[in-house]
């Protein structure tokens, strides 16, 4: 495997993209961070480049993140990804399966198609129509398309000022309105997190009690969680449709029984390792160089 040249897509610096990196070229002797905001694509030349390093000439590629933050433009720079893999670069997940996961929209409504149990959802464009959601959740979480560890999210309750916020969403760059029936007390959630759609562990993000969500970014912790085959089901149901290599189910228990938020196409290294001393790294890159 010392000849295999494998690079990985993601944040320079960033504790996960480093980690990954570190693991892979301590298997492959070769180490390469990819930043997908500096890579140039000639499609004449059929080449993908980023510096003097061609991704078409690699053995694989690995996405840890495609951005720090997420817009609409992340769907673009998986289609660089996308031609690199046309090119024989075997690319993990692919590039047309992460872009599934990324839109919420697009993963919410795929996990409805197959049957997953999710909060109350509405999306429309709508103001008149959004309104009339959250006066039939009570309270309403407001979702960007594209954010992650709840970045741009706010909860909307059924009072005087309802119309007023639901209009600063939509114009604050949200044209398409994305709510949820807020979890009373949500204390707690779960990452599921799955390795070629076989189960690997589970930890809890348990919340500061600071705030209405339980991202790390907000204050929260990871722990160990031993769910029942209930949840494991649910979230390998969950996950399945969008065949990715490495992947995190969010997962909520209510009093309705347990519920999905989405499937990430990312996360999971952090709360592996916290929880369960769990090394993502590990298992992933050797996982990729049993394929390549």
């Amino acid at each position: 495997m010392k000849s295999k040249k494998i690079a990985v897509v993601g944040t320079p610096g960033g504790w996960s993209t480093e980690r990954l990196a570190d693991a892979v070229a301590e298997r492959t002797g070769f180490r390469a961070i990819v930043d997908m905001a500096s890579v140039v694509c000639d499609l004449e030349r059929g080449e993908v480049r980023f510096g003097e390093l061609d991704l078409c000439e690699l053995d694989g590629v690995i996405i840890k993140k495609i951005s720090p933050l997420y817009a609409p433009d992340i769907l673009d720079r998986l289609e660089l990804l996308r031609f690199a893999q046309s090119r024989g670069v075997k690319v993990f997940s692919e590039p047309e399966r992460v872009i599934r996961v990324l839109d919420r929209l697009a993963c919410t409504v795929s996990l409805r198609i197959a049957g997953v149990e999710m909060p109350p959802t509405t999306i429309t464009a709508d103001l008149k129509g959004a309104r009339e959601a959250v006066a039939r959740y009570g309270a309403a979480v407001c979702k960007p398309l594209f954010s992650t560890k709840a970045r741009g999210m706010e909860i909307i309750t059924d009072g005087p000022d309802a119309d007023e916020r639901l209009a600063a969403f939509q114009a604050a760059g949200n044209p398409v309105i994305y709510l949820q029936e807020k979890i009373p007390d949500l204390g707690s959630d779960l990452g599921v997190v799955f390795l070629g759609g076989e189960y690997v562990a589970t930890y809890a993000r348990v919340g500061a009690g600071t705030s209405w969500n339980t991202t790390i970014h907000d204050g929260g912790r990871y722990q160990a969680f031993e769910p029942g085959p209930e949840i494991i089901e649910l979230a390998r149901r969950s996950q399945a449709p969008f065949g990715l290599d490495f992947t995190c189910v969010d997962v909520v228990l209510t009093p309705k029984g347990p519920q999905v938020f989405e499937v990430s196409a990312f996360g999971g290294f952090r709360g592996l390792l916290d929880a369960h001393r769990i090394d993502a790294a590990e298992l992933y890159s050797n996982y990729v160089l049993e394929r390549v």
